[in-house]
Protein backbone atom coordinates (compact mmCIF):
# COMPACT_ATOMS: atom_id res chain seq x y z
CA UNK A 1 0.00 0.00 0.00
CA UNK A 2 2.91 2.31 1.30
CA UNK A 3 4.28 1.87 -2.34
CA UNK A 4 1.21 2.29 -4.02
CA UNK A 5 0.98 5.84 -2.65
CA UNK A 6 4.34 6.76 -3.35
CA UNK A 7 3.73 5.96 -7.39
CA UNK A 8 0.39 7.65 -7.57
CA UNK A 9 1.86 10.74 -5.60
CA UNK A 10 4.62 11.19 -8.31
CA UNK A 11 2.27 12.83 -10.45
CA UNK A 12 2.74 16.06 -8.20
CA UNK A 13 6.42 15.67 -8.26
CA UNK A 14 6.33 15.71 -12.64
CA UNK A 15 3.93 18.32 -12.80
CA UNK A 16 6.74 20.37 -10.27
CA UNK A 17 9.39 19.51 -12.68
CA UNK A 18 7.10 20.31 -16.18
CA UNK A 19 6.91 23.63 -14.15
CA UNK A 20 10.41 24.51 -13.74
CA UNK A 21 10.96 23.31 -17.37
CA UNK A 22 8.67 25.94 -18.83
CA UNK A 23 10.62 28.40 -20.95
CA UNK A 24 9.06 30.99 -19.38
CA UNK A 25 11.80 30.44 -16.48
CA UNK A 26 14.95 30.01 -18.89
CA UNK A 27 16.27 27.24 -17.72
CA UNK A 28 17.81 26.48 -20.87
CA UNK A 29 19.84 29.47 -20.68
CA UNK A 30 21.77 29.33 -17.58
CA UNK A 31 25.56 29.87 -18.37
CA UNK A 32 27.28 28.47 -14.90
CA UNK A 33 30.50 26.34 -15.08
CA UNK A 34 30.77 25.85 -11.63
CA UNK A 35 29.18 22.56 -10.73
CA UNK A 36 28.90 24.11 -6.73
CA UNK A 37 26.94 26.98 -8.47
CA UNK A 38 25.00 24.91 -10.98
CA UNK A 39 24.05 22.79 -7.83
CA UNK A 40 23.42 25.87 -5.63
CA UNK A 41 20.65 26.97 -8.62
CA UNK A 42 19.08 24.32 -9.03
CA UNK A 43 18.42 23.99 -5.40
CA UNK A 44 17.03 27.67 -5.33
CA UNK A 45 14.94 26.35 -7.73
CA UNK A 46 13.94 23.19 -6.41
CA UNK A 47 13.16 26.02 -2.68
CA UNK A 48 10.68 27.95 -5.15
CA UNK A 49 9.17 25.47 -6.40
CA UNK A 50 8.33 24.24 -2.91
CA UNK A 51 6.88 27.64 -1.84
CA UNK A 52 5.02 27.72 -4.77
CA UNK A 53 3.67 24.46 -4.26
CA UNK A 54 2.90 25.46 -0.80
CA UNK A 55 0.96 28.65 -2.04
CA UNK A 56 -1.00 26.93 -4.41
CA UNK A 57 -2.16 24.13 -1.80
CA UNK A 58 -3.39 26.88 0.84
CA UNK A 59 -5.21 28.71 -1.84
CA UNK A 60 -6.71 25.63 -3.01
CA UNK A 61 -7.56 24.83 0.63
CA UNK A 62 -9.06 28.28 1.60
CA UNK A 63 -11.25 28.77 -1.39
CA UNK A 64 -12.91 25.27 -0.98
CA UNK A 65 -13.17 25.99 3.00
CA UNK A 66 -14.90 29.02 2.50
CA UNK A 67 -16.89 28.10 -0.40
CA UNK A 68 -15.31 30.78 -2.31
CA UNK A 69 -14.32 30.38 -6.67
CA UNK A 70 -12.15 32.42 -8.56
CA UNK A 71 -12.06 32.62 -12.35
CA UNK A 72 -10.17 30.14 -14.37
CA UNK A 73 -8.64 30.90 -17.95
CA UNK A 74 -11.85 30.58 -19.84
CA UNK A 75 -14.09 33.15 -17.15
CA UNK A 76 -15.40 29.88 -15.46
CA UNK A 77 -15.20 29.74 -11.57
CA UNK A 78 -12.90 27.29 -10.09
CA UNK A 79 -11.50 26.51 -6.77
CA UNK A 80 -8.26 24.91 -7.81
CA UNK A 81 -6.07 27.61 -9.88
CA UNK A 82 -2.46 27.33 -10.03
CA UNK A 83 -0.34 30.42 -9.00
CA UNK A 84 0.72 30.31 -12.51
CA UNK A 85 -2.74 31.63 -13.05
CA UNK A 86 -2.85 33.40 -9.94
CA UNK A 87 0.27 35.41 -10.42
CA UNK A 88 -1.04 36.06 -13.82
CA UNK A 89 -4.39 37.90 -12.73
CA UNK A 90 -1.54 39.81 -10.31
CA UNK A 91 0.67 40.94 -13.62
CA UNK A 92 -0.83 44.68 -14.07
CA UNK A 93 -0.64 45.89 -10.00
CA UNK A 94 0.96 48.44 -9.72
CA UNK A 95 2.14 50.85 -6.70
CA UNK A 96 0.92 54.64 -7.24
CA UNK A 97 2.80 57.64 -5.22
CA UNK A 98 0.77 60.81 -5.69
CA UNK A 99 2.96 63.92 -3.70
CA UNK A 100 0.21 66.42 -3.64
CA UNK A 101 1.50 69.82 -1.21
CA UNK A 102 3.93 68.47 0.53
CA UNK A 103 2.45 64.99 1.36
CA UNK A 104 2.85 62.09 -0.26
CA UNK A 105 0.20 59.18 -1.05
CA UNK A 106 0.66 55.70 -1.44
CA UNK A 107 -2.16 53.33 -2.87
CA UNK A 108 -2.14 50.12 -5.43
CA UNK A 109 -3.60 50.52 -8.74
CA UNK A 110 -5.22 48.20 -10.73
CA UNK A 111 -6.93 46.17 -7.51
CA UNK A 112 -9.89 44.42 -8.61
CA UNK A 113 -12.10 42.93 -6.11
CA UNK A 114 -11.16 39.47 -7.15
CA UNK A 115 -7.71 39.83 -6.27
CA UNK A 116 -8.79 41.67 -3.19
CA UNK A 117 -10.92 38.45 -2.14
CA UNK A 118 -7.62 35.69 -3.24
CA UNK A 119 -5.37 37.99 -0.86
CA UNK A 120 -7.10 37.74 1.95
CA UNK A 121 -7.39 33.84 1.51
CA UNK A 122 -3.77 33.95 1.45
CA UNK A 123 -3.39 35.25 4.91
CA UNK A 124 -2.22 38.60 5.99
CA UNK A 125 1.55 38.08 5.63
CA UNK A 126 0.24 38.41 2.09
CA UNK A 127 -2.15 41.28 2.33
CA UNK A 128 0.57 43.30 4.26
CA UNK A 129 2.25 44.17 0.81
CA UNK A 130 -1.00 45.70 -0.52
CA UNK A 131 -2.65 47.33 2.30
Amino acid sequence: DEILSYYKSQGNVERGFMFLKDKSFHVSEVYLKKESRIEALAMIMVLCLFLYSIAQWKLRNKLKETNKFIRNQVKKPTQSPTMRWVFFLFRGITELTILLDGIVEKSVANMTDELWDILSLMGKECEKYYV
